[in-house]
């Protein structure tokens, strides 16, 4: 009997390679698609966006959750990029914010082009598969930074962004955010209001997908109804689990279920745990309590890494993935299951957003009200209260007179 009780831990420490052996075949065949690092806020924070001071070389970067070696450790091959600014840059300098953050990302793929990749769509995730690149997709994270305009929207589409998360951690005047959940915000829109309505038809028309992290209940439940395409939640996890308002609560699972939706799933303690610490395990629970309510399509990985102050033990960093992944093999996930969370999933939503998108189709051009908009910054141009160059005549006339005197005497 002593001699069983010996091996016991040798075949545990060689079962447990095993599936991390496993773990690592299954990715590099399909690397991970994460729905959501910071790592372009804390280039803002830390450097300015600076990216060539030598503190900043994403090759050595000691600092972040995120750099090249680690991205390479942890078989990641495709990176939803949060081009991120506060809620504070609301009614004020959000548009000029978020320009900057999809610049660095931009920026990022010119300085290490045999690292990353900058791709819009579904066929240059799987080039970069092949080509052993990280895919690097823009998602901006916060309706607030199209400040209510659906040309803002536009002109993002065409700069790059490829998700949209609805709300951050403050309402806009046409979403509400998760703190209505709380008490904390007025529900201002009651999920969507008509010009929210507008903004998610014209995100199917051009091949945005929708992100409902941080969105109300009400806010998920009148996107995923309303959206002609699968959504996304770049990094949410399951409330039944961990009672926290960012979490997705069963309810909206299903609807999650119906729509050929995706749940990626949050590293942060206080969405794992409600806690200050959490494990590894816990992330695994929360990854099994959604695939057994909305099935194993509605499964992803959004980490949140370098956009949150506490991870849980064994996931410190983006090199960690093969160990999540090897304790969902030790679960009983199959290959196919897994391969679903780490990309398939994720290139399903993403191609049907595509099929679903049609750019012959009109434009939503209908502006939101003026009086839903804060106006002390804003000038009113296009609205009716707006001053008109053509309402003065006089002034159009003496202008060029002025001119023309000017001409005259040349």
């Amino acid at each position: 009997m002593w001699i069983s009780w010996w091996l016991w831990p040798l075949v545990a420490l060689c079962t447990g390679d095993q599936f991390r052996d496993e773990a690592e075949r299954i990715m590099r065949g399909t690397p991970v698609i994460d729905g959501h690092n910071d790592l372009p806020w804390q280039l803002l924070t830390m450097f300015n966006n600076q990216l060539q001071q030598e503190k900043a070389n994403l090759t050595s970067l000691a600092q972040t959750h995120t750099n090249i070696p680690k991205l390479k450790a942890g078989f990641v091959g495709g990176q939803f990029w949060s081009a991120y600014t506060p809620c504070d840059t609301q009614n004020k300098d959000a548009v000029r914010r978020i320009l900057e953050q999809i610049d660095v990302i931009h920026r990022m793929c010119q300085m290490y082009p045999e690292t990353f990749v900058c791709v819009t769509n579904s066929t240059g995730i799987r080039q970069a598969f092949r080509e052993g690149r990280v895919a690097s997709l823009v998602g901006v994270e916060g309706g607030h930074s199209i400040d209510s305009s659906l040309g803002v929207l536009r002109a993002l589409y065409h700069l790059g962004m490829r998700y949209l998360t609805l709300t951050h951690s403050c309402n806009t005047p046409w979403a509400d955010n998760w703190l209505v959940d709380t008490g904390k915000d007025k529900a201002q829109s009651k999920g969507l209001s008509d010009f929210g309505q507008s903004v998610v038809k014209e995100m199917n028309r051009l091949g945005v997908i929708i992100d409902l992290a941080h969105a109300s209940v009400a806010t998920m439940k009148a996107a995923l109804r309303l959206s002609k395409a699968p959504v996304v939640f770049s990094h949410s996890s399951a409330y039944s689990l961990c009672r926290h308002q960012r979490n997705v609560p069963d309810d909206v699972l299903q609807l999650v279920n119906q729509t050929g939706s995706l749940v990626m799933v949050n590293f942060y303690n206080k969405y794992v745990s409600c806690q200050e610490e959490a494990t590894l395990s816990q992330v695994a629970d929360h990854l099994d309590h959604i695939k057994k309510v909305a099935g194993a399509g509605a499964v992803g990985f959004g980490g949140d890494f370098d956009g949150v102050s506490r991870v849980p033990s064994g996931l410190e960093d983006v090199s960690k993935y093969p160990d999540l992944v090897a304790e969902l093999l030790r679960r009983q996930w199959t290959e196919v299951e897994v391969r679903g969370a780490l990309a398939d999933n994720l290139l399903r939503v993403f191609e049907a957003v595509e099929q679903v998108s049609d750019h012959t189709q009109t434009p939503e051009e209908e502006p939101i009200p003026l009086d839903k908009l804060e106006d002390s910054c804003r000038t009113k141009y296009g609205y009716s209260e707006a001053p008109s160059f053509h309402h003065r005549p006089g002034a159009l006339l003496a202008s060029l007179t002025t001119t023309l005197l000017g001409l005259s005497l040349l």
